[in-house]
């Protein structure tokens, strides 16, 4: 691994800890400590999401204008900032603005990692390096990491500190976002900005071929949220409550954090960047299959089969998209398509949410099987790669060594 690769994934390691020590007790603290209604709790979620996965190609954009230091830098700024905020933050317009900052900041800085550690895996690999999807497997694996512990992090602080816990949560999610600050201030290369051509956005989202490869990870993404929304149904069915959901994303994470570059390795050495995200899909499909068919079965079988499958296929698609983001689009644009990626899966999934939902108050297993189609789906619009992914394959080392900062 590089030293940027490193700094990166380090970096996502620790922002999602400082998130995830604060956003799972968020709705808690609304309609508890600061007795929100659950309508306006769900409008300041909602908001929450929007600000920030709805806004990544805003964060891609200036990543290709600027460069990725500053806005890495500006979003871990705002993180400090937002979180601050949100720990003093009493009534709805203080605590929405807090959330739609928090939001922003990782519109900011998640498009601008993201894409920065795909140059990187790409300069690596142009280099003799490792196989990219190997760098950004690691990459998915160090940001589960985060999202593991950050909850523990959280329920650590929340616990005994009385009525002032959820503010030294937000008072230690600053603190940390203050570290990658100052870690990315000293450590992160300079450079990378370029000169704004005009008609940039209709190269990217003209290309079809990144379009095609926006449609699939739609599906994977769209599947992929129903451990939020069809796991806890599936838990509320089988045993009546939702005990076991905490445990079911601890297993799902653990199996990210140290499966991710087993099965990278074992994938790349015999299928190419869109069989492996063909093959992260079909998982995916087998997931809701397998849970229609073992929902005859008393316990956890059904939902823990489900948990496993689905964390697999994502440990395929994530990985294996991002490295084709390169092949498809210039690479003087891929912070723009790092977020519009996305940003327009994330509107599919919005679109989408209300009707699974619906599906879901059906009883039997035809939802689950339905919801195993959209991933085949998926499969018709995966594109073909250009560039060096076949299976097992390295491309030629360079004489110069690997390029500078993007």
């Amino acid at each position: 691994m590089t030293p940027l690769a490193r700094l990166l994934i380090k970096s996502q390691f620790a922002f999602n800890l400082g998130f995830f020590a604060v956003l799972p007790y968020l709705a808690g603290h609304l309609g508890g400590a600061l007795g929100f209604g659950g309508a306006l709790v769900g409008l300041v979620l909602g908001l929450r999401s929007f600000s920030q996965q709805g806004l990544f190609v805003v964060g891609g954009a200036l990543t290709d204008r600027y460069g990725p230091r500053p806005v890495v830098l500006a979003g871990c700024a705002l993180r400090v900032v937002g979180f601050a905020w949100l720990a003093l933050a009493e009534n709805p317009w203080t605590v929405t603005g807090a959330v739609v900052l928090v939001g922003f900041a990782a519109a900011l800085f998640s498009p601008a990692v993201e894409s920065e550690i795909a140059r990187e895996a790409l300069r690596a690999e142009r280099s003799g390096g490792p196989r990219r999807t190997r760098t950004l497997a690691r990459f998915s694996a160090g940001g589960q990491a985060g999202a593991l512990l950050g909850p523990a992090l959280g329920a650590l602080l929340l616990y005994g500190t009385g009525d002032a816990h959820f503010r030294t949560a937000c008072l230690a999610g600053a603190a940390v976002f203050a570290l990658v600050l100052a870690a990315h201030a000293r450590l992160m290369p300079r450079g990378g900005g370029r000169e704004r051509h005009p008609g940039e956005w209709r190269t990217v989202l003209g290309e079809r071929r990144f379009l095609r490869l926006a449609l699939a990870y739609s599906t994977y993404l769209l599947a992929y949220n129903q451990l939020y929304l069809a796991l806890p149904a599936e838990l509320d069915r089988a045993t009546g409550s939702q005990a076991a959901l905490g445990w079911l994303f601890a297993l799902s994470s653990a199996l990210v954090v140290f499966g991710s570059a087993p099965l990278e390795r074992l994938a790349a050495t015999r299928l190419d960047g869109p069989a492996m995200v063909r093959a992260g899909l079909l998982l995916i499909a087998a997931a809701f299959a397998a849970t229609a068919a073992l929902r005859t079965y008393e316990g956890l079988w059904a939902a823990a089969t489900f948990t496993v499958l689905l964390t697999l296929g994502q440990m395929l698609v994530l990985p294996a998209t991002r490295a084709l983001l390169p092949d498809l689009v210039d690479e003087r644009r891929l912070g723009l398509a790092t977020g519009a990626l996305s940003s327009l899966s994330g509107l599919v999934v919005l679109a989408a949410s209300a009707p699974v939902g619906a599906l879901l108050d059906h009883p039997g297993p035809a939802p689950w099987l339905l919801l195993a189609t959209t991933p085949l789906l998926g499969l018709a619009f995966v594109p073909a790669a250009r560039g060096p992914l076949a299976p097992g394959a390295k491309a030629p080392r360079r004489a110069n060594g690997p390029q500078g900062v993007s």
